[in-house]
């Protein structure tokens, strides 16, 4: 349902709900309070004239009409007998305004008087001592046409439906002239498909919120489509990678049918176990990619290294200097995999020794791990650390390597705040950077 859900529906039900709440409470105000403000008025006015007609008429004897006073429409002076003895000029005033008097013992009288022309507000002041004898001296004033007739809240109240309703169409267009951006956005990345991830979209000039997000998505586009693009890579290196030592058992097992020497089984063996190795590595960089939580340790890296060292048979002799108490936090058994997989690169690709260093560098633990085999060119250094890249001299199968091993080795250091790089000298030469303790 379009209204449930739509922003614009709700932004416009929202603007008219509060604003013709508004609204109406003005008009039901006006409609109650000016009627009582502006009759109030008219009777201040006409009391005012009233008192002063009555108080004149103490010594003064009108032979001709009533001077006009303070906008007062109608003015008389009416005896005890109910005469109009004087008046303001027009016929209408020489007709008795209303037979309301004052109480005995009042001095002052109010009324309301409707003819055929309008209605009247009256006040009337009496005088006993006056030149004509005891006399009530009225004055009149016409209320306004809209305060006595229905068009006034008609107008009202039509005025102020209008109002909201001309308020609820603004709100609905310019909502919608807003949202116009967010909508393309929409159908834009609706179009966008796995299979083509290299569309964008389109960034508008206007440098607001609606173009931030145009370009955050355009940004996420293109973190998915590398992410994408790695993953199919991944299942390309993979599968190649698993499919050349399963050839080769299958090959060897089909033969063993046969007489098989000594010499087959092992390289049998050999490619089963490395064949595990490619499955084991691929679950824990599985675990890596997912982030799991992992239990984190006070440990002394020199000691670690040292027993990675002498847990692990080697080809090449290998010399260790390590700075002792240089503590880092973390993960024993991922900092073990990950100098593991250090030491296994350097035995692999040394020619013959491999150095180890261990110590202190602004504030972090550093290890270097130095072999004297062929290193790594200046523009391959980061490609070692991408999965199942082996540079060209280390294609071959005899050397072991499944290319995990450093991409491992990097993303365990990154879990733990550090960092690993390949550095220059002659040689490979890994250095890797933990956070102390």
């Amino acid at each position: 349902m379009v209204w449930g859900r739509s922003i614009r529906a709700r932004m416009t039900i929202a603007t008219v709900t509060v604003f013709g709440a508004i609204v109406f409470s003005g008009v039901l105000v006006i409609s109650l309070v000016y009627p009582a403000m502006a009759r109030a008025d008219l009777i201040t006015h006409a009391d005012g004239a009233s008192r002063r007609l009555a108080t004149t008429i103490d010594k003064t004897h009108f032979t001709g009409p009533i001077p006009p006073r303070d906008s007062v429409q109608i003015m008389q002076v009416v005896d005890a007998s109910g005469r109009v003895v004087a008046a303001n000029d027009g016929r209408a005033s020489w007709q008795v305004l209303t037979q309301a008097r004052p109480a005995e013992g009042d001095s002052r009288v109010q009324d309301r008087v409707c003819r055929p022309n309008g209605c009247m507000v009256v006040v009337g002041t009496s005088n006993p001592t006056s030149v004509y004898g005891p006399v009530v001296a009225y004055a009149a004033m016409r209320e306004p046409f809209l305060l006595t007739s229905p068009f006034l809240p008609m107008l009202l109240w039509g005025s102020a439906a209008a109002l909201v309703a001309l308020m609820g169409w603004g709100a609905w267009y310019g909502t919608g002239h807003v949202l116009a951006p967010v909508e393309r956005i929409r159908s834009g990345l609706e179009h966008i498909r796995a299979q083509d991830l290299s569309r964008r979209i389109d960034v508008p000039d206007t440098k607001d919120e609606v173009a931030e997000l145009a370009t955050t998505a355009n940004e996420t586009l293109a973190r998915l489509e590398d992410a994408v693009e790695r993953h199919r890579r991944f299942v390309s290196d993979a599968s190649h990678e698993l499919r050349t030592p399963i050839a080769a058992l299958l090959v060897r097992l089909e033969s063993g049918l046969g007489d098989l020497d000594e010499k087959e089984w092992r390289a049998a063996i050999k490619d089963a176990q490395r064949l595990s190795d490619i499955v084991h590595d691929l679950l824990l960089m599985a675990r890596l990619d997912a982030s799991a939580p992992v239990k984190h340790e006070r440990i002394d890296l020199g000691q670690l290294v040292e027993e990675e060292i002498a847990r692990r048979p080697s080809r090449l002799p290998m010399t260790i200097d390590v700075e002792p108490e240089l503590h880092v936090q973390g993960s024993r058994l991922r900092l073990g995999r990950l100098l593991t997989n250090l030491l296994s690169n350097a035995d692999r690709y040394g020619e013959s020794r491999v150095w180890i260093s261990v110590r202190e560098c602004a504030d972090q633990a550093e290890v270097e791990v130095l072999d004297d085999g062929p290193g790594i060119p200046l523009e391959k250094r980061e490609r070692v650390f991408e999965r199942f890249t082996r540079l060209e001299h280390s294609r071959s199968r005899d050397t072991g390597g499944s290319g995990l091993g450093l991409p491992i080795a990097r993303d365990i250091a990154r879990a733990h705040g550090g960092t690993l790089e390949v550095g220059s000298g002659p040689g490979g030469r890994l250095i890797l950077r933990l956070p102390r303790s």
